[in-house]
């Protein structure tokens, strides 16, 4: 099921979506694999504390954060991996892991990596281990307005 605070503001947008419904699954790889979605198309949401702000990374399933690229698109003298306990409570809604990429309802800026945004329809957590949403991604940039930047490279 569609976290709620996620399925509101689509519906309120008026935006076609679709879910997708899988067995319970941890990873964005896993995800890719079990639903037969390209892990370049997959979208998955990395928390990161740049200068001890908290953001939103999001980035193709089969990509990693490259810190040194991130540091350097940002202007940020600090980078580093957000943990679990730092940001669980940001997302009362969600299974922490299974965030959609739509920090923007949850007060966090948004970076999407180029390398995502030249993918026509994107699909992502949709705020449980269970669910995801697919959509075109022009219109999750219009819902999201995220910084599309340089800083992810394939694994």
């Amino acid at each position: 099921m569609v976290a709620k605070s996620l399925r509101e503001y689509l519906d309120n947008q008026h935006v076609r979506y679709t879910t997708i419904s899988h067995r319970p699954t941890y990873t964005a790889q896993e995800i890719a694999a079990n639903t037969h979605i390209s892990g370049k198309d997959l979208a998955k949401s990395v928390m990161i504390k740049l200068d001890g702000k908290m953001v939103m990374a999001v980035l193709p399933a089969a990509y990693h954060v490259n810190f040194h690229l991130l540091k350097e698109a940002t202007g940020a003298t600090n980078i580093e991996l957000a943990r679990e306990d730092e940001f669980k409570d940001i997302f009362p809604d969600i299974e922490i892991g299974a965030m959609p990429p739509f920090g923007n309802l949850y007060g966090l800026e948004v970076y999407v990596a180029e390398s995502l945004a030249e993918d026509e329809v994107i699909a992502f957590n949709a705020g449980t281990h269970t669910d995801l949403v697919k959509m075109p991604f022009a219109t999750f940039a219009k819902l999201v307005k995220p910084k599309i930047l340089r800083f992810s490279t394939r694994h």
